[in-house]
């Protein structure tokens, strides 16, 4: 049997972990018995209660805030392609489960028992993005394990998130196994994508608000639609698809942008598009002063909360981004809100589009509240894996109310 080293726990450090959480912090570690400075990142280690109870085995970071990582609540199982192969079969089972074609993330991280693992499915290809020094340290074993469950043509390393700097490792693309093209295609709710998972965002593409995309095509049939900080056209594009007399696209991202006009024509869309390329604020501003105004506004940007810190310069972000988004939204139109911000509670969302109705004399009606797809599922004790939101609004001129 391996013989690991251990951590011991602060006295009542460790509610959190036999509450079901996963993540123990380096202040909960009794340094004085047991040093983090003796471990080298990625090293698995059994973890005690301050009494010297296993709680179960955890990779450990010595340089992070968060430095453990519970694999297991049993001192038997290591993180290793026997753990990683069950896992992974477990998590598959869900998304086909949910999903009748092979387009899904297959893994989310912790909620998957995989802390520091994503893996985004695209038919027979994989993209893989690893963010912890654990999971760096069975890389191999991950891509071993990935073959002999999925048997993918080819899986790309994606390892370039900023999360790999905290951890203090070496960022990378690079193809594991077979080859991977530049694109890759994919089909969400019945529409067929391009994504460029070697230079796009995070992993190409965005599979999390696949649900709540597929409610606001039921409201474009026959629709003028505008898609702010649209990427490469997730939800403009589907807008197009369910009916759209025509779509204006925002990015700051002339690639991305370049991405939205393949996409639809790879949909044989025969509508109306445009494409503002620049800051997005800017364009919202220049499209208002062009008395411009759209039956469904879709106002999804990136997370302008990061961090805890940054809660108050993002939420001032929100605020403005969707007040000029519903002067844009035409009398009786839809608002789409999202936020993929954990920091930003949903409660603090809705009480923003509140604050702008007053503000701009608008009447607005919440009429559908979405979350994350499936195949991103919430761990019941970790909150930081709920974190999408997205808050559809009916929005007229003011009634006197």
């Amino acid at each position: 049997m391996k013989i690991l080293s251990v951590i011991r726990l602060k006295g009542q450090a460790d509610r959190r972990l036999r509450a079901g959480h996963q993540w123990i912090y380096s202040n909960e570690v009794n340094t004085s018995e047991t040093p983090l400075k003796q471990f080298t990142p990625g090293d698995q280690v059994v973890v005690e209660t301050a009494q010297g109870k296993p709680l179960g085995i955890a990779t450990i970071n010595p340089n992070t805030l968060i430095c453990g990582r519970l694999i297991s609540r049993s001192t038997d199982t290591f993180l290793n392609k026997s753990t990683l192969s069950h896992r992974l079969k477990i998590a598959l089972s869900l998304r086909e489960m949910t999903y009748a074609a092979p387009y899904y993330r297959l893994v989310f991280g912790d909620s998957d028992g995989l802390s520091g693992l994503v893996v985004d499915r695209f038919a027979d290809i994989l993209v893989v993005q690893i963010s912890t020094a654990g999971m760096e340290r069975v890389k191999n074993e991950i891509i071993e394990a990935l073959q002999d469950v999925v048997k993918p043509s080819a899986i790309l390393m994606k390892n370039d998130g900023k999360m790999r700097q905290i951890e203090g490792l070496e960022t990378y693309v690079e193809e594991a196994f077979g080859t991977v093209p530049e694109l890759v295609f994919l089909q969400e709710n019945d529409v067929l994508f391009q994504a460029p998972v070697w230079d796009g965002q995070k992993t190409g593409w965005f599979y999390d608000h696949r649900e709540n995309r597929k409610t606001m095509q039921g409201f474009c049939d026959g629709k003028r639609v505008l898609d702010v900080f649209s990427y490469i056209g997730g939800w403009g594009v589907q807008a197009a698809s369910a009916g759209a007399t025509d779509v204006t696209f925002i990015d700051a991202s002339e690639s991305a942008l370049s991405h939205v006009d393949e996409n639809l024509k790879l949909n044989q869309y025969e509508g109306g598009s445009t494409l503002m390329h620049g800051d997005a604020f800017e364009a919202m501003q220049s499209l208002i002063e062009d008395k411009e105004r759209f039956d469904v506004v879709v106002m999804d940007p990136p997370a302008f909360i990061a961090r805890r810190k940054d809660i108050k310069a993002g939420e001032g972000a929100y605020h403005r981004a969707n007040q000029l988004a519903m002067r844009l939204v035409a009398k009786g139109g839809v608002l789409v809100s999202g936020s993929c911000s954990m920091h930003l509670e949903t409660a603090r969302l809705h009480d923003i589009i509140r604050s702008n109705s007053r503000q701009l004399e608008r009447f607005s009606q919440l009429i559908y509240r979405g979350t994350q797809a499936p195949d991103h599922p919430v761990h019941p004790a970790i909150e930081e894996t709920e974190y999408l939101k997205a808050m559809f609004y009916r929005i007229h001129n003011n009634m006197g109310l």
